[in-house]
């Protein structure tokens, strides 16, 4: 009994030979006047159902205690020696469930769908400011031929207006008493003058109001520029999304890929074990 507690526990033999000092241990244990204290505890290890053996490598944890068949009640294995439970690293990280990636590509795929709305609404706005430019042209170019036309009838009008002024002044040196239709007829040219720059006012400021809308033209380009701009930044954000896709399909395989190896250890040990018991209780 002295030799007992001193902190050594006692030998299994597993062959036909017997050793004397551990047939000395054994009638020391088997006395009756020993103690439960004095006795050796003995391992006790869970029965657990093959059908939770996917489920606790699913979920990283042991099953609850009304899962097994014996109510939680443990089976004593000798050749387990005592001490401290197998050391378990930290469970492996859970995927998050399908939904998470569902929810994830439908707010991806209403993503898509604005911008591709987005994109046909800016490409129908640049559709239209170019053809309300090509109307821009047409109009000064039109107005540019009309103001030409009406500038030469307008210098055609002044020859024929001062060849006939010198004309009636010719004749009304020629003939006195003819002065009074010259009069008339200068009232008549001042008139026409008057008329005449009251017109090229107007076409001045037909001018101006051409040109400043041909000043326009390079705003509306810039417009139009960044535009193009816009749609080349949301053509690349919808590459880079894509490509973030393609990422998150790749990481779920791996993950997959590591819980289908993870089982097949958890087969390999559970095989292990079930080789393993019939020994011992052979034994």
């Amino acid at each position: 009994k002295k030799h007992f507690t001193s902190g050594s526990a006692p030998k299994r033999s597993h062959g036909p030979t017997s050793n004397p000092d551990h047939e000395k241990e054994k009638t020391l244990i088997s006395s009756s006047d020993q103690s439960p204290r004095s006795r050796p505890r003995r391992r006790f290890l869970p029965l657990i159902p093959p059908s939770l053996l996917p489920t606790m490598a699913g979920r990283g944890r042991m099953p609850p205690r009304h899962a097994f068949p014996d109510g939680g009640r443990r089976v004593p294995y000798p050749d387990v020696p005592d001490g401290p439970p197998f050391a378990r690293g930290p469970p492996p990280p859970r995927p998050p469930p399908p939904a998470v990636y569902e929810e994830e590509i439908e707010l991806q795929r209403v993503e898509i769908r604005r911008l591709v709305a987005e994109n046909r609404r800016l490409v129908d706005d640049r559709m239209g400011l170019q053809r309300e430019l090509a109307m821009a042209k047409e109009e000064i170019h039109r107005l540019n031929l009309l103001i030409a036309d009406i500038r030469a009838d307008k210098e055609v009008q002044m020859r024929d207006l001062i060849e006939k002024g010198m004309k009636v002044e010719a004749d009304l040196r020629a003939t006195e008493p003819l002065r009074n239709e010259v009069v008339q007829l200068r009232a008549e040219v001042q008139k026409l003058t008057t008329l005449r720059q009251e017109q090229v006012q107007g076409l001045k400021q037909d001018l101006s109001r051409a040109q400043a809308d041909a000043q326009q033209l390079p705003a509306l380009k810039g417009e139009i520029d960044g535009l193009r701009q816009e749609i080349m930044r949301v053509r690349t954000a919808f590459e880079y999304e894509k490509k973030g896709n393609a990422e998150l399909v790749e990481q779920r395989q791996a993950m997959e890929k590591n819980m289908v190896s993870m089982a097949r250890e958890l087969e390999k040990l559970r095989a292990e074990l079930a080789s393993v018991e019939p020994r011992n209780w052979g034994t």
